[in-house]
């Protein structure tokens, strides 16, 4: 027990406090608020509170658990919402009322609820550390429980079980269907592996120029209004990951409702059953603790790791990363620490890389299975000048850069990702798996058309100086096909049935269509015919309509172009 002394916002001092540790979990106060130890100078604890702090006062107790900042892991995550430190927001509500009480304690899953189990080992097995023992049905998805000690099983069980009643007995060890695991540690596994499979997102401007891999990170920076957290929320939707994990760390009250609000009434495409089955929400907003906050990125990332270690790939959405860093700049500024740039701590850019680095594609414990966390995060600089630095970290350290433009967001251009800005440098690594499930010319069909929207892009600067007219008839062709390839291949309709998610096989047809009518009316402009003859060609109206067309007629389009 201590008791404070000093009180400054979010950061609170408590003074007699020997044999506490950093990272410690204390509750302050006769609410019993939440907090953690974050810095000791002798016996005196500096400790950031993860609630509202107004109405505390010198000489308040301080408890200390003794227990680091611990998420509860087990069935029952799914289709959860959650905030910052893991409180469930839909209990809360149900138990309290809609509005969050300070220190108020609601278990975050529901230990006494029966989900049935299914062994797949037998009493007398010898089990190793990782290897599965059984799983919980939790929804559509296999909940398994992972042997943390190795041993011999002495006892199992079958049938609908309680979480709090265990599960098996390795040795003289109880099993039980949860766990605690740190938030700011990240769980063990194997080796990390290559990353050779791409994340499919349905988008074809990501999927087709700026792949990002199973186990990969990427960031999405751009100005207010761009469109960060749309994009988002529809890599949530229909990317081909098993389990999505949300977090609106910092975000706007109005944006995280309409996640809340949407997500429960949205369908899997790849099921049919609610898209909440296989999705956790981390919701902060804006107005909420900024402690809460800062653990928020931690809370989601160690749910993501727990769904991995059973072998899933996990993707997570991290809306935005500005906001914990806006964050971790509060907090650092009311413990007194020397600032960096603008203001940000010197350990800005260290933070970043433990949370990014926490993805990956590894093989786990029990040397067997493959998971994946992939990491999306968002970045909104101020002004959307990305030479501040939070970006310029969070470049450094991911390997996918989708660039959001606000003058093609005006313009109703979605995703308003610039393909002239963006990167990804997973395009190579990804090339053989390309190759294999999608075809041979894949990559090479991206590096054209690449170099053609890099053309027109030189050819508007000419055009604002001297007009169109003045361009020879093959740089006019060019800006034709790069305006249909704009508007009619990299642009979607996020609320059409049919575009708002395009399959691999569909986008090759499109893009390979679209280029091999350019080959064949360029190599028709080098035998005389004219422009305006080519330009009564009916492919431009066809081409309007590839995004709603099925693959099959995609294919009997292309063999038409091949004859031409």
């Amino acid at each position: 027990m201590g008791s404070l002394f000093k009180i400054s916002g979010p950061v609170v001092i408590a003074d007699a406090m020997r044999g506490s540790k950093i990272n410690d979990l204390v509750k302050i106060g006769e609410e019993k608020l939440l907090g953690e130890i974050i810095g000791l100078r002798g016996e005196n604890a500096i400790i950031q509170v993860y609630e509202e702090t107004s109405g505390l006062k010198p000489g308040d107790e301080v408890e200390n658990t003794g227990q680091p900042l611990s998420v509860l892991l087990g069935p029952g995550l799914l289709a959860s919402v959650y905030d910052g430190i893991q409180r469930p927001l839909n209990k809360i509500q149900e138990e309290k009322g809609i509005f969050i009480t300070r220190g108020v304690d609601v278990p975050s899953i529901d230990l006494n609820k029966k989900f049935d189990f299914t062994p797949l080992v037998k009493k007398g097995h010898d089990v190793k550390v990782g290897e599965k023992i059984g799983y919980f049905q939790e929804l559509n998805i296999k909940h398994y429980i992972i042997a943390k000690v190795a041993g011999k099983i002495t006892s199992i069980e079958e049938g609908k079980i309680a979480l709090k009643t265990p599960i098996a007995i390795i040795g003289k060890e109880n099993v039980y269907g949860y766990e605690k695991w740190p938030v700011r540690k990240s769980r063990p596994y194997k080796l990390k592996m290559n990353l050779e499979t791409p994340l499919i997102t349905g988008k074809r401007i990501i999927d087709s120029f700026f792949p990002l891999s199973k186990g990969g990170t990427a960031a999405i920076p751009g100005p207010f209004g761009s469109g960060k957290s749309v994009n988002q929320q529809d890599l949530a939707k229909y990317s081909d990951a098993d389990i999505i994990v949300y977090i609106g760390c910092g975000e706007r009250g109005n944006e995280m409702t309409e996640v809340l609000t949407e997500f429960p009434h949205l369908k899997d495409p790849r099921t049919g059953k609610p898209l909440m089955d296989r999705t956790v929400l981390v919701a902060n907003t804006s107005n909420m603790p900024v402690a809460a906050r800062e653990a928020s990125i931690y809370t989601g990332i160690t749910i993501a790791e727990y769904y991995r270690d059973m072998g899933y790939d996990v993707a997570l959405m991290a809306d935005s990363t500005s906001r914990w860093a806006e964050a971790m700049r509060e907090i650092s500024g009311r413990l007194e620490e020397m600032p960096g740039e603008e203001g940000y701590p010197a350990y800005l850019s260290r933070k970043l890389a433990e949370f990014y680095e926490r993805s990956g594609r590894v093989t786990c414990l029990d040397s067997k299975t493959l998971g994946s966390v992939s990491v999306v995060g968002a970045v909104s600089p101020p002004g959307g000048d990305i030479s501040e630095p939070v970006s310029q970290a969070t470049l450094r350290i991911t390997k996918a850069f989708w660039a959001l433009d606000s003058s093609l967001s005006r313009r109703r251009h979605y995703p308003a990702i610039n393909w002239l800005k963006s990167y990804s440098l997973y395009a190579e690594v990804l090339t053989p798996w390309y190759q294999e499930h999608v075809s041979k010319d894949f990559m090479i069909l991206r590096e054209k058309a690449l170099k053609m929207l890099q053309r027109e892009a030189e050819l508007q600067n000419i055009i604002q100086l001297v007009g169109p007219d003045s361009l020879p008839d093959k740089e006019r062709l060019l800006l034709e096909f790069t305006r249909s390839m704009r508007e009619d291949f990299l642009q979607q309709n996020s609320f059409d049935e049919v575009d708002c998610y395009t399959t691999l096989k569909k986008q090759y047809l499109m893009l390979k269509t679209i280029l091999s009518a350019y080959e064949k009316f360029d190599v028709k402009l080098s035998t005389g015919v004219t422009l305006e003859e080519l330009m009564k060609n009916d492919f431009f109206k066809k081409c309007s309509r590839f995004k709603f067309e099925t693959e099959k007629t995609l294919e009997e389009e292309l063999k038409k172009i091949e004859k031409f």
